[in-house]
């Protein structure tokens, strides 16, 4: 199945470590994110990319983000969420050298299954980076349900997917 605009977002466990305020360097417990229990009754912007620490993903996506979380959550947004297929401890480490602070769930998809089941996932092992990797996207979930979708063309390019994108779609 390819995730389509009113489809229901697919059931599965993401992983993330939480920000924690009082340790902001700390290495914490991984927790999980359920997508059916977790976006159940709220409205929640959920994008995916290639990975953590590479180019596109560090200068043009998760930094937009972060700067446009607070405009993000003001049009109703309870969660905003970052997936990767980097392990939760990576994601963790990329999200606190951009300075996410909480602001978004830095959610692992390490074993491929949120890609699986949204037909997002992307074979860039001719590139070096696996078999397994999430296509870039971003999504708005409405008690569960998807409104809107956005599916980058070319995983190296943020033309709809990105933060100002997602505000225009709000």
């Amino acid at each position: 199945m390819v995730l389509q605009v009113g489809n229901e977002f697919p059931e599965v466990n993401l992983k993330y470590v939480p920000y924690d305020a009082a340790n902001p360097e700390a290495c914490g417990l991984p927790q999980v994110l359920n997508t059916k229990k977790d976006f159940a009754g709220k409205k929640v912007v959920i994008f995916g990319l290639p990975g953590a620490f590479t180019p596109t993903c560090s200068a043009q996506h998760l930094p937009l983000y972060v700067a446009q979380a607070e405009a993000i959550k003001a049009k109703g947004v309870d969660l905003i969420v970052c997936v990767s297929s980097n392990d939760f401890f990576v994601l963790d480490a990329w999200g606190k050298q951009n300075k996410v602070n909480g602001k978004i769930i830095m959610a692992s998809d390490a074993n491929g299954e949120l890609g699986r089941a949204t037909g997002l996932s992307l074979d860039l092992s001719k590139l070096g980076m696996g078999s397994q990797r999430l296509a870039r996207f971003a999504a708005i979930v409405v008690d569960g349900k998807v409104t809107h979708l956005s599916v980058e063309p070319n995983p190296g390019e943020v033309a709809v997917s990105g933060a100002d994108s997602i505000l225009a779609a709000l």
